[in-house]
């Protein structure tokens, strides 16, 4: 049973009747699945100022379309630049703003001042949010920024419900918070072991995801471990699916998932979870009740074990990885739904991962799911094939039940 959702504060700004469900875009692709799949809004990076410089990041041509596809379904894409810069950034960050606004950008997220303050000054129709590298984690430290003139604060991932609550309590601000997705495994944002070891700025986008990293465990008088025991000291990644009554009543107005390095697959699933679970709770939020079938789905795009964060307690040592783990669920993704004929029930899918016929399936969408096997397999031109080897090539096969374009399959590995 639900308790009561807390009364939302009331201020100047527009205030939405249900938290925004705020989604990454590390391409122009993802940005449209993501929509597609339910995201309010969608962050990217550009060509400059952004903290992931390794992800395939947008044109200023990408933006406009990526804002035009958004605008049908009356989502909102923002752009991260949130880097801390130096001396040699400044040159063209006003003409590059000024791109941004003309682009038709909702917002910024940004964490150095200069970028704040100069987008304030040259490009007022964008919004600026505070990004999570200021590592904000206090209601007076929120007020000094809404006293700065930002509509929105997105909290450092180590604040609490409690801490969120009190937030809200005390400074009428949009607040953003990450709900999904990797945990840094130093205190976020303020890590710079990929400087030290690679002279990559962690902090101008160039992190080399050190923690990640297999390292030689060495124990005093002893030395080197085995060779096999090698360790990480990555944390699990944030997954708080399972309590969406708490979140709501924290008073977060969006709900951030991190991923713009993550795959097509990744962002479809996970936005299409959280969607029917921020959906079902407004139908009726005394009667709510966590629905197994999002958590598979979560699964079957998880790439490591998942927690829940800062959000209920401080993370210890069992919520951190230090060796292999098994794939949460036996699913990899393998093709989109291009187009489907309904007379005949054939549908035409772009193959992303090698399948074959005799392989189980799953197709899955904003509408729902099924399961089923692979049958008679073509390709586009009706000849048939004893697989689907080959990246982006058209395939054609018959579904047990209808499909549509934008539609994803997996296929189920076997163990």
């Amino acid at each position: 049973m639900a308790t009561e959702v807390l009364p939302r504060l009331k201020g100047k700004r527009h205030r939405l009747e249900r938290p925004e469900l705020l989604a990454p875009a590390g391409n122009l692709e993802k940005l449209k699945y993501a929509v597609h799949y339910g995201a309010d809004a969608v962050y990217i990076g550009g060509q400059k100022y952004g903290l992931r410089s390794n992800a395939d990041n947008f044109t200023f041509d990408e933006m406009r379309e990526g804002v035009e596809f958004a605008a049908r379904y009356g989502a909102k894409v923002f752009v991260a630049t949130n880097i801390y810069a130096h001396n040699e950034d400044i040159e063209g960050l006003e003409d590059y703003l000024r791109e941004l606004e003309a682009a038709g950008i909702a917002a910024i997220i940004a964490a150095d001042p200069l970028i704040v303050e100069t987008a304030m000054r040259v490009s007022p129709k964008l919004e600026v949010h505070l990004s999570t590298q200021q590592s904000t984690l206090n209601w007076q430290a929120v007020q000094f920024w809404k006293n700065e003139g930002l509509p929105r604060v997105v909290l450092g991932r180590e604040t609490s419900l409690e801490q969120i609550a009190e937030i809200k309590a005390n400074v009428d601000i949009e607040i953003e918070a990450f709900i999904h997705g990797a945990m840094c495994s130093s205190f976020s944002g303020r890590c710079v072991l990929s400087n030290h070891f690679t002279d990559r700025d962690s902090n101008r986008g160039g992190c080399c995801q050190s923690c990640r990293w297999k390292y030689d465990l060495h124990v005093p008088e002893q030395g080197a471990v085995d060779e096999e025991d090698l360790f990480t000291m990555g944390s699990k990644d944030l997954c708080m699916i399972e309590h969406m009554p708490a979140l709501i009543e924290s008073g977060v107005d969006s709900f951030k998932i991190e991923g713009r390095m993550k795959s097509l697959h990744y962002v479809a699933t996970v936005v299409n979870a959280y969607r029917q679970a921020i959906d079902t709770y407004f139908e009726n939020p005394d009667s709510y009740e966590l629905n197994p079938a999002w958590v598979e789905e979560i699964n079957k795009a998880a790439n490591r074990p998942l927690n829940t964060g800062f959000f209920f307690d401080t993370p210890g040592a069992e919520d951190h990885i230090y060796e292999a783990e098994d794939k949460a669920a036996p699913y990899d993704f393998a093709g989109v739904v291009m187009d489907y004929d309904p007379a005949t029930g054939w549908a035409t899918i772009q193959q992303r991962n090698h399948f074959k016929p005799g392989q189980e399936i799953e197709f899955f969408g904003p509408e729902g799911f099924f399961k089923q096997i692979v049958g008679e397999l073509t390709d586009d031109q009706g000849e048939p094939l004893n697989a689907a080897r080959h990246p982006l090539q058209l395939v054609r096969l018959r579904t047990e039940h209808p499909v549509r374009p934008m539609d994803m399959m997996r296929k189920r590995i076997n163990k």
